[in-house]
């Protein structure tokens, strides 16, 4: 197992990264003034920009929604990827071997070993999109079309087709450079006594990407009757590729489902597709294999499912097949903290042949026309067994109890109770001390595994120390002079560090702030030492510095753009911010002076008076010299 990556890494990883270069891949970005850029934020909806990203300190923030933070955290967001990963993903764009602490990482011929199939997916996955549009992908081109996909509709998913020889893609591969050793690992062909051959021949291909968009491997259609094989034949297990980790579609929905908190399970390729072109953008399938732990690590990640909301829903055909499919989602319904429920379309038809026979609208009413998972769970157990007989009722109700005391919310569970007491026709409080002792029995099991949370390599190296509970803070009033200039002036220092002289580092290390959060960001620079680092690390050790509810807010100063047009002009207003600072300061030493001044006698204490005389002489003279200067 990899060790934790060692911190000195996570900050060169940091440090190298453009920030701008990897934002632009989500955000459209425009010049907003000298080294900011603003767009519009991903992290909300919004038509005027409010997304502000510096490059030089290394941080974005959004002044609608309060987004903020730095390249990593930008990326974790919005591929929905733990700390580690992130770094390693950005570690891997820049060409920079990671080193790990109390373990081994990946090995850099490992990683370059990954690059390599990852590129081959990708030359594939263009292979067979080429190949759709030839005269003998004509059978695959039909079998979209009576299904209600059309040409923009294929592209959207990356459909292909693999042509019907047996070395198409092999020698396309190959001459793209690809060695024998490296195709066997993809998992896009077989072997037999010639050698290699492809694994995918006449048929329809959809790309199974990853979270981050990659294509990891394939799921192939039969469209001939010669083709003895399976009806869909998807990757084996690989480097890349493990079924019990890809949900298919994954790539697409990540963004709605974080957005609206709403994950919907269907069963196959083209269910995702009618899905999505229907407006239910949030739909994923798992590839093969039914919907388990390790999806739903993933779900919940993209959910936030801590308990503050959230949706999960299956559907499933009407048939047996899809009750039994139902029923084995129930038994992973505990891993969920979010609410989970059911789809079922009374026909049996799954929201591809709703799509093609009623519309997209017929899709957004299957999915509007859900109900919680344990009312279908409990209906199919009572399914089972005969109604009309007592021992069918006391085997139905012993059944059922324990799946009305899973039920989470504790307001709706005795609801359901008196609902089983209907549906079996026996007396409610006979169902009721059913559902207790089987809650009780319940109580007694282990915590489920999903519900805990995972351990992670945390985003803040300091993770480990000990912190005081995080004070509240105000936002400080910006028509206040004072504090504008406090705020004003601490923008300057986080990212303009290198404009102040060493004599000005030792004023500014004296200055007093009034604002609560102001003053929390100074003891925070203060702390994180001299800005000895790119502005980038400095702006980060500053943000690690201050209370959790602060760290926005830093993020926020260091990337308000600052008025100025060119380089003297910068120069200019921060020197001029800094005098301003430094003015208050002097004006709050002359006060303390001059109350001093008067509490002396000048007959009892004569050399007092006088010195004290010069402190403030001294000290008005410095005041004047700033604002000439200023």
């Amino acid at each position: 197992m990899a060790g934790l990556i060692k911190r000195e890494d996570i900050d060169e990883v940091r440090q190298r990264t453009d920030i701008k270069e990897v934002v632009d891949g989500y955000v459209t970005l425009k010049s907003a003034g000298i080294g900011s850029f603003k767009g519009l934020c991903p992290f909300h909806d919004e038509r005027s920009p409010s997304f502000h990203v510096r490059p030089q300190v290394g941080t974005y923030h959004c002044f609608g929604c309060g987004e903020s933070g730095d390249v990593i955290s930008f990326v974790q967001k919005l591929d929905h990827t733990s700390f580690a990963e992130t770094v390693e993903k950005l570690a891997a764009r820049i060409g920079f071997e990671l080193h790990y602490e109390d373990g081994q990482g990946p090995r850099r011929e490992e990683v370059g070993k990954r690059q390599r199939l990852l590129d081959a997916h990708k030359v594939a996955a263009e292979f067979f999109r080429d190949q759709l549009l030839t005269p003998g992908a004509a059978p695959g081109r039909q079998f979209l079309a009576e299904r209600g996909f059309d040409r923009a509709a294929a592209e959207k998913f990356g459909v292909g087709f693999a042509p019907q020889g047996w070395d198409g893609l092999l020698k396309h591969l190959r001459g793209r450079g690809f060695r024998e050793d490296e195709l066997k690992l993809t998992g896009m062909f077989s072997e037999g006594q010639r050698g290699l051959y492809d694994r995918f021949r006449g048929r329809l291909i959809w790309p199974i990407r990853d979270i981050a968009g990659d294509t990891i491997g394939f799921g192939a259609r039969r469209l001939l009757d010669e083709d003895q094989g399976p009806k869909y034949l998807n990757t084996p297990e690989t480097v890349l590729y493990k079924k019990s980790h890809v949900l298919y579609g994954i790539d697409l929905a990540k963004r709605q489902i974080a957005r609206q908190r709403q994950l919907v399970v269907v069963e196959g390729y083209t269910d995702v597709m009618a899905c999505h072109l229907a407006g239910v953008d949030t739909a994923v399938a798992t590839c093969g294999t039914a919907f388990g732990a390790d999806h739903i690590k993933i779900a919940r990640r993209l959910l936030s499912d801590d308990g503050s909301g959230g949706e999960v829903i299956f559907t499933f055909d009407g048939d047996e097949a899809g009750q039994k499919a139902a029923l084995r989602a129930f038994e992973e319904d505990q891993r969920f903290v979010a609410q989970t429920f059911v789809a079922v379309e009374p026909t049996g038809a799954d929201p591809c042949d709703l799509r093609q026979h009623s519309g997209d609208e017929a899709v957004r009413g299957l999915i509007q026309s859900r109900r919680p998972l344990f009312e279908f769970a409990i209906r199919a157990t009572l399914k089972k067994h005969d109604l009309s007989t007592v021992e069918g009722r006391v085997g139905a109700l012993r059944e059922s109890a324990p799946v009305v005391a899973q039920i989470r919310d504790a307001a709706i569970r005795p609801a359901y109770g008196r609902q089983l007491a209907g549906w079996l026709g026996v007396p409610v409080e006979d169902v009721l001390r059913a559902v207790a002792a089987a809650g009780k029995r319940t109580d007694t099991q282990p915590e489920p595994h999903g519900r805990r949370p995972e351990r992670e390599q945390h985003a803040d190296p300091r993770a480990g120390r000990e912190r005081p509970a995080p004070a509240l803070f105000s936002e400080p009033d910006p028509r206040d002079p004072v504090t504008r200039m406090e705020r004003e002036a601490l923008e300057v220092v986080l990212q303009q560090p290198g404009m102040l002289s060493k004599e000005q580092w030792e004023r500014f290390a004296g200055a007093r702030f009034a604002a609560p959060a102001h003053l929390a960001v100074f003891e925070a620079i203060q702390a994180a030492g001299a800005a000895d680092t790119s502005p980038a690390q400095w702006v980060e050790r500053v943000r690690q510095e201050v209370p959790e509810p602060l760290r926005g807010f830093v993020s926020r100063l260091a990337v308000t753009p600052l008025p100025a047009t060119n380089a003297d002009s910068l120069r200019k207003y921060c020197q001029a911010m800094l005098s301003r600072l430094f003015e208050l300061q002097i004006t709050h030493q002359k006060a303390e002076k001059m109350g001093q001044l008067q509490r002396t006698d000048p007959a009892g204490d004569p050399e007092a008076y006088q010195r004290i005389q010069r402190e403030l002489l001294e000290l008005e003279m410095q005041r004047r010299a700033l604002r000439s200067e200023g």
